[in-house]
């Protein structure tokens, strides 16, 4: 195919995998999602070359999104040898008009265009206006969030890395916790707990507490926690759940995201059916007398696996370089 095609290339970087696709008319073309384990190649360069050859796509626009953090237009992974920049993408694509983004920024121009049925509720909230601003909190393999802006008809995502601040304390277990933590981690912070690492690190602590027991893997927690085994799972859910609802709960009032809070990531939609029963709602609500203004902001979670692919195609679709 010769010349543009008025297409874009679009791809979320994980840790492991990269998902890439086409998008057109801020939208994934149906069908286009293809899958790249990152360990068989040698850089994005390289997946999106591949990717492009198989497709026979000459791109107009190329936007990525990266899990780690970005800066001045380029990124780089937490947890392997990729460098993401503009010139790399263009030299790839031979795309014109060039993103990148952080993962979680991503995620932020995807609200508003995900589907229902991709979107479970949590907390209720309070209506608010569609020029409200909007939260997106991820937790998975790390932590981090990011706000989300309505400036007139484009969106602001700014990036963060909110899973390095300091853990918030309330109470003598919540204390005992985070002593456990800087026992063995410089800096203690909020990933230490609400990530999946994390989540072994809690159960790890419960098990010095109680004097008894052996730390198990993520999956084997959750797997007891489902079938009723091993009740310090289920403690260890709900630790997490409250301090989960605390974190929320300052960003909210840092933020106010009355247009709602949205939960993403593995970790996240495994807490999800066990939220409201371990402690979530009541640690969010718990700011004394600003109690019932807590109950302004909706909580939901995202269950879209191509979410930040979409929130690709919509942040080119405000571009205007993109559009012209």
């Amino acid at each position: 195919m010769s010349g543009k095609d008025g297409t874009a290339v679009l791809a979320d970087i994980g840790g492991t995998n990269t998902r890439v696709a086409l998008g057109r008319n801020g939208a994934i073309v149906e069908g286009s999602v293809r899958r790249y384990r990152n360990a068989e190649n040698d850089g994005i360069g390289a997946v999106l070359a591949q990717y492009l050859a198989e497709t026979g796509m000459r791109p107009q626009a190329a936007c990525v999104a990266v899990a780690g953090p970005v800066r001045d237009g380029a990124g780089r992974l937490t947890n392997i040898d990729w460098d993401i920049d503009r010139a790399t993408l263009h030299a790839a694509t031979g795309a014109e008009v060039i993103s990148v983004l952080n993962d979680l920024q991503a995620q932020g121009h995807a609200l508003g265009h995900l589907a229902q049925g991709c979107l479970t509720p949590i907390l209720p909230g309070q209506p608010a206006s569609a020029q409200s601003a909007r939260l997106v909190i991820g937790v998975g393999t790390g932590m981090n969030a990011a706000p989300v802006f309505r400036l007139d008809d484009r969106t602001l995502v700014p990036p963060a890395e909110a899973g390095h601040v300091a853990i918030p304390v309330q109470t003598e277990e919540e204390l005992r916790l985070l002593r456990y933590i800087s026992r063995k981690h410089d800096g203690p912070s909020v990933e230490h707990i609400l990530s999946g690492r994390g989540f072994e690190r809690v159960y790890a602590w419960l098990c010095e507490e109680d004097g008894a027991g052996t730390p198990l893997e993520a999956a084997q927690i959750m797997a007891a926690m489902d079938d009723g085994s091993d009740p310090r799972a289920r403690r260890t859910v709900e630790v997490c759940a409250r301090m989960l609802g605390r974190v929320c709960s300052n960003l909210a009032l840092t933020l106010l995201p009355f247009g709602g809070i949205y939960l993403i990531g593995g970790v996240a939609r495994h807490f999800g059916p066990h939220l409201l029963d371990c402690g979530f709602a009541e640690a969010f609500a718990d700011r004394g007398r600003f109690r019932d203004f807590m109950g302004q902001f909706p909580v939901s979670l995202v269950t879209d696996d191509y979410a930040a692919l979409t929130g690709c195609a919509r942040h080119l679709s405000e571009m205007p370089e993109a559009r012209a």
